[in-house]
C-alpha cells in the first residue's frame, strides 16, 4: 500500500518535472509577444484619474482571465479536431492588430484637430464611456495576443501526452497575466509612489529628488508605451503574417526579419483600415435607402 502511494508522488513529481521544463520552453519562445503584450496594455490602461487607474486595470485583468479559460480549451480542441482551423484564427487575429496599429498612426497624421470634448493622448479625464470603451479595446487585443502566446506555447508540447499540454498551457497563460498585468499596475501607480515619497521627504534630499523624478517621469512612460505599443502591434502581426503564410514566408530571405514583419503589418493594417472603411460605407447606404 505504502509503496503505490510513493510511486503515485513519484509519477506526480516526474509530471511537475515536465511541465517545469515545457513552461520554461514556451515562456521562452514567447517573450517578445509578452513584451509586446506589455506595451500595448500599459498604453491602454493609463489616461484615467488616480482613484479609477487600478479598478479599470482589474477589469482588464479580468477580462484576460477569462479570456484565456477560453482559449486554452478551444485550442486543444481544435489542435485534436481541426488544426487547420488554428492558422485561419491566427491569421484572422493579425489583420485585427494590424488594422489596431494602423488605424492609431492615421488618427495621429489624419486626425490631430481633436472635438473639444475627445480627450488627447496623456489627458487624464474621468469618462465612464471613456473607460468602457479602454476596457473592451484591451481586452478585445488580449484576446488576439493570448492566442499567439497559447499557441506557441502549444507548440513546444505537441509531442507530449494531453495532461502535460493542459497544464503547460494553463500554468503559461497565469504567469503571462500575472506577469504583464503586476507590471502595468507598477508602472500607473509611478506617480503616485512619486507624491509618497516626496511627502516623506519633506520637499528635499534623495528621496524628493526620486519621487519628483517618478512624478515627472510618468507622462514620458505613457507616450512611450503608447509608440511602443503601436510598433508592437504591427510587429506581432507581421510575424504571424510571415510564419503563417507560406509565399511571406519566403519572400525576401534577404531583409531582417523585424523589418519584414513591420511592413507585412502596416501592408496588413491598411487593407483591413480600407475593407472595414468600404463595409461602412456599404452599410450606411443600405441604411439611407
Amino acid at each position: 500500500m505504502a509503496s503505490g502511494f510513493f510511486t503515485i508522488l513519484d509519477d506526480i513529481a516526474a509530471l511537475m518535472d515536465d511541465v517545469a521544463i515545457n513552461v520554461k520552453l514556451a515562456t521562452k519562445k514567447t517573450a517578445g509577444i509578452l513584451g509586446d503584450d506589455l506595451a500595448v496594455n500599459a498604453e491602454k490602461s493609463t489616461g484615467f484619474v488616480s482613484s479609477k487607474e487600478i479598478p479599470v486595470l482589474w477589469a482588464i485583468t479580468k477580462g484576460s482571465f477569462v479570456n484565456k479559460l477560453i482559449i486554452v480549451p478551444v485550442t486543444l480542441l481544435l489542435n485534436i479536431f481541426l488544426p487547420a482551423a488554428i492558422i485561419v484564427i491566427l491569421i484572422l487575429g493579425g489583420f485585427y492588430l494590424a488594422f489596431e496599429g494602423v488605424e492609431k498612426i492615421a488618427e495621429y497624421f489624419f486626425h490631430k484637430n481633436q472635438p473639444a470634448n475627445q480627450p488627447e493622448v496623456g489627458v487624464i479625464k474621468e469618462d465612464a464611456e471613456l473607460e468602457k470603451v479602454k476596457i473592451k479595446s484591451a481586452v478585445t487585443t488580449d484576446f488576439i495576443l493570448s492566442v499567439e502566446i497559447v499557441i506557441i506555447s502549444l507548440s513546444t508540447v505537441l509531442n507530449k501526452n494531453l495532461t502535460v499540454q493542459i497544464l503547460t498551457l494553463s500554468v503559461v497563460s497565469l504567469l503571462a497575466t500575472a506577469g504583464v498585468y503586476g507590471i502595468v499596475a507598477l508602472v500607473v501607480r509611478m506617480d503616485d509612489f512619486g507624491f509618497k515619497l516626496i511627502e516623506k521627504s519633506d520637499k528635499k534630499g534623495f528621496l524628493n529628488a526620486l519621487g519628483q523624478l517618478l512624478v515627472n517621469a510618468l507622462p514620458i512612460v505613457i507616450k512611450i508605451f503608447s509608440v511602443a505599443g503601436t510598433i508592437a502591434l504591427l510587429l506581432v502581426s507581421g510575424g504571424i503574417f510571415a510564419h503563417n503564410i507560406d509565399y511571406l514566408h519566403h519572400i525576401l530571405p534577404e531583409w531582417p526579419s523585424i523589418i519584414k514583419e513591420f511592413i507585412f503589418g502596416v501592408i496588413g493594417g491598411i487593407f483591413a483600415l480600407f475593407l472595414i472603411a468600404i463595409v461602412k460605407k456599404i452599410i450606411s447606404l443600405f441604411k439611407k435607402i
